[in-house]
């Protein structure tokens, strides 16, 4: 079962742009819950509590205890978090209710287990790749895992891990399966890679020996003609002159 987390929140009457931007301004966050048979409640939370938990990954698949001031208590998971697009601010949270008897649907990530002790880690010039990164499932909260393993142990080289050889958790269902086996899709596989794949030094390399060899031999790389030298625009200076006098002010 996935780990619990504790939200201390407060209630909100105030709503609205402006009201979000003021909760912000003091380190608060606008949130809502919604879900069940009751109607959505507005609610702020701590700031820096959330951004300290949201950096576990954990926190995205497990289960939640929402604490109010007015004494309720909900369980919860994370249904949105908006971030800032390049500052480390969370913008808004949604939450939803969790009730024990529902089959609650949720996305987890996967873990990848074995792959270097496999056959396809320990062949030179193999490279593992984990096509899947998560896969939504469903589940009673009580039997929710935090994550699911993929055991990668037994791939061989040239060899590929289908969605339909994880193993689950007992009370765990991938969603994917229903669809049968036309949605069966790869999670994780092997490939040969050559020596100029990767990071292309070596393509770069072979790439750049052979440019000296063609001035060595006098040829004149395509595209250009002996003789033919760059004009020179009026005034003595040669074009890009301006812009890099600029870009330097």
């Amino acid at each position: 079962m996935s780990e619990t987390y504790t939200i201390n929140a407060e209630l909100r009457e105030d709503v609205g742009k402006g009201a979000s931007r003021r909760l912000r301004r003091i380190g608060r966050i606008p949130a809502v819950i919604y879900g069940g048979d009751k109607p959505p409640v507005s609610l702020s939370l701590s700031h820096k509590d959330i951004l300290h938990d949201a950096a576990n990954e954990s926190f995205y698949s497990s289960i939640m205890e929402v604490n109010v001031t007015d004494g309720d208590s909900e369980q919860v998971v994370i249904r949105d978090l908006q971030r800032h697009p390049f500052k480390q601010h969370v913008l808004h949270v949604d939450l939803l209710r969790v009730s024990a008897t529902d089959v609650l649907r949720i996305s987890v990530p996967l873990h990848f287990i074995g792959g270097e002790v496999s056959p396809a880690g320990k062949a030179p010039g193999v490279v593992i790749q984990h096509q899947v990164t998560e896969l939504e499932v469903a589940a009673l909260p009580k039997d929710l895992p935090e994550f699911i393993e993929v055991d990668l142990s037994r791939l061989e080289a040239g060899g590929a891990v289908m969605l339909s050889e994880i193993k689950l958790p007992e009370g765990v269902e991938i969603m994917a399966r229903h669809a049968g086996d036309a949605a069966d899709t790869m999670v994780a596989n092997a490939i040969h890679i050559s020596e100029t794949q990767g990071t292309g030094a070596a393509a770069a390399a072979e790439a750049e020996a052979l440019a000296e060899a063609e001035l060595e031999l006098g040829e004149v790389p395509e595209g250009e003609e002996e003789g033919d030298d760059e004009e020179t625009p009026e005034g003595g200076e040669a074009e890009g002159t301006e812009s890099e006098d600029k870009s330097g002010e």
